[in-house]
């Protein structure tokens, strides 16, 4: 199809974001605001400013339509619609030139088994023409007869800051168990209006590149049998300039190289990751970092333009802007003066004079709204807010704790409080996936502040085993499933009675993937702490994982990662299997919700089936629900207002009433 390109389109679905606005902030419904103010798409998101810095396109949404992606003109203040789908979203933006865009579009589940990731590659002129359709997907948004092979399903966008006054971006391919490379991708250069793609000249094994302004490759990261290694391109040869444990946290990893060549990478200081520059010629690295958190991994961005880095900017508890420049020091100062209730993102244009910045500003309580600064004239101008139906005075403070375990290791951990406050609250203890990620980071989360609205403390620890609080930390949860990842979760659950924040006898544990892993064991192990439990997609059989789960680990992850991480399959089969929910389903008698997705291949809904037939024999209070058409998570919008509302309705019963 043809993107529409009317403005007719658009303005029909802003005048639908004030009525669906006006019917939020008419709705009297107590507790809080409805579910579907939370878990709804976001009505207006991903702005992005043009490398000119005189447009900016961002994704427009309107309830009961799809998301399409628009360019507003800073110039006139007219949007264009340039990018739709009849059955998808628009999802994923960015920016070729100052007059072209990529972008790729949602996915929904066709089948078992079906891989998630191909959401396609396409790009269209800031005007809606030249589109075409870079990289396959499951359904083709433009046909053309003359139109170049596409790229395999499984390219994606490099990250590649440049002058961005080229046609062309950077695309990685995996090429994954051939009968010589175990795992490996390759790196091309792609030509965005006629399809053609390069390939380039990168080491066997690489996973991650930094790109010079010229377009050269000039430093990258190889991964194999369990080790990484960094390489320095010298001349037109690859020299080898350091070897590392790939779970060692040891060793130096390229970032970027900025716009006059130095090249950022990413090593360690102390137990934390930090941000240096290099010696390309000798692979030393700076005396100093560029860059650190004496809490927290850092992991920089460069905000610049073709001539300086301007500023450094990532995440410690919330993401801040090191400002290099003066005169950004002094453009954040006035913007957080004008706006000083969020944290302000500022991002400036990457060449020419345009006086336009755009601000994207949240909170803990504010989903992120987003406004055009201009320099010249001073006027701050609101483009859009991602979800209306939600007011501050509604939602609950986030604050970043640290809390003892039994082993005196500091434990980090979020606590959100009702709007209002208060002591002796029913919690939920909301624990996350991966296990090796990091849970939070301070900025309004819809699964938080629902609960929060409904009167609950929510408590979300980073048990040992999470990542960005330093190597040891994560470390820590080697092997550790059911064991000393587990007793953190107890231990901080434990800190919020004698704190006096959560009421004893009215606490449940809750979590999504491995989150639903530890709340079931929560359960099983810990009785007297957990009056009920919420489990969605969760993982209950270790030995699973190795077998019929973890559909996107590659061989090289399961052969060297996770034997070291959560345990050997054959060697450690006892203590898998003891520290398996299946093996202690007996041991649970409390309330329990447990969800799955039909077609879930990273944890099938076999573990799900597995332990509901071993927990009913000797637990009647399991409600039990499969979503069809779903994976691993909730991708629909209908879906998540049922799982929630299931979820209120739960906890209103079991450890209610929330007010």
């Amino acid at each position: 199809m043809r993107p529409r390109c009317t403005l007719a389109i658009l303005w029909k679905a802003l005048a639908a974001w004030l009525c669906w606005t006006a019917v939020f902030n008419a709705s009297a419904q107590t507790p809080g605001p409805p579910s579907e103010a939370f878990f709804h798409e976001p009505l207006f998101s991903e702005a992005r400013l043009s490398p000119d810095g005189n447009k900016v396109a961002f994704l427009v949404g309107a309830k009961n339509a799809r998301i399409r992606l628009a360019v507003l003109d800073l110039q006139t203040m007219k949007p264009t619609v340039v990018g739709a789908f009849d059955n998808a979203d628009v999802e994923n933006i960015a920016w070729v030139n100052d007059q072209r865009l990529v972008f790729q579009r949602s996915v929904e589940l066709v089948g078992p088994g079906y891989v998630e990731e191909g959401r396609g590659l396409f790009a269209v002129n800031i005007d809606g023409g030249n589109s075409r359709q870079l990289v396959e997907s499951v359904r083709v948004w433009v046909q053309s007869a003359t139109a170049e092979q596409l790229l395999p399903w499984n390219t994606f966008i490099v990250d590649v800051p440049g002058r961005a006054t080229g046609n062309h971006i950077y695309v990685a391919r995996a090429q994954e168990n051939s009968s010589e490379k175990v795992d490996y991708f390759v790196l091309q250069r792609l030509n965005t209006v006629n399809g053609r793609a390069e390939e380039l000249d990168v080491p066997l094994h690489s996973v991650r590149w930094a790109v010079d302004p010229a377009g050269e490759v000039r430093a990258a990261l190889t991964q194999e049998k369990g080790r990484h290694a960094m390489h320095l391109r010298v001349g037109n040869a690859w020299k080898q300039i350091a070897g590392f444990d790939s779970l060692g946290g040891d060793g130096p990893t390229p970032r970027w190289v900025g716009p006059d060549g130095t090249l950022y990478v990413s090593a360690p200081l102390g137990d934390k990751a930090a941000l240096y520059t290099m010696d390309t010629s000798t692979g030393k690295l700076s005396d100093k970092p560029v860059a650190a958190s004496r809490d927290f991994d850092i992991y920089p961005n460069l905000v610049a333009n073709d001539k300086q880095v301007l500023g450094l900017r990532y995440t410690v508890d919330a993401e801040v802007t090191q400002w290099l420049t003066p005169d950004m020091r002094a453009l954040q100062a006035l913007i957080d003066k004008r706006l000083p209730a969020t944290a302000n993102r500022v991002s400036v244009p990457r060449h020419g004079d345009s006086p336009w910045v755009l601000v994207q500003a949240w909170a803990d309580v504010q989903p992120t709204v987003s406004y055009v600064y201009n320099r010249g004239t001073g006027k701050l101008t609101l483009l859009g807010n991602s979800r209306p139906g939600i007011s501050a005075k509604d939602m609950g403070q986030t604050d970043l704790v640290r809390l003892p375990a039994r082993d005196g290791r500091s434990i980090p951990a979020w606590l959100t409080l009702p709007a209002g406050g208060g002591k002796k609250l029913p919690m939920v203890v909301l624990l996350h996936g991966g296990p090796w990620a990091r849970g939070m980071h301070w900025e309004w989360n819809a699964e938080v502040q629902f609960l929060a609205s409904r009167g609950y403390a929510v408590l979300q620890p980073e048990f040992r085993g999470s990542s960005g609080y330093g190597f040891e930390h994560m470390q820590a949860g080697f092997k550790q499933w059911g064991a000393a990842m587990q007793t953190d979760v107890a231990d901080a659950t434990r800190w919020a009675i004698a704190q006096g924040h959560a009421d004893p006898a009215r606490i449940c544990v809750a979590g999504a993937s491995y989150g639903g892993y530890a709340t079931l064991m929560g359960l099983a192990q810990n009785p007297e702490l957990f009056r009920c439990g919420i489990s969605w997609v969760g993982v209950t059989d270790i030995q699973l994982l190795f077998s019929r789960s973890w559909s996107d680990i590659n061989a090289e992850s399961r052969r060297y990662g996770l034997a070291r991480m959560v345990g050997d399959p054959d060697k450690d089969a006892a203590m898998l299997s003891a520290a398996s929910p299946l093996a202690n389903a007996a041991r649970i008698k409390q309330p329990l919700l447990l969800a799955y997705g039909a077609w879930d291949t990273r944890v099938p809904l076999v573990h799900g089936e597995r332990f509901r037939d071993a927990v009913l024999p000797h637990n009647k209070q399991v409600e039990w629900v499969v979503y069809p058409r779903e994976g691993h998570g909730w991708a629909k919008l209908e879906t998540r207002l049922d799982f929630w509302g299931r979820v209120e309705r739960f906890l209103q019963s079991h450890i209610g009433p929330a007010r």
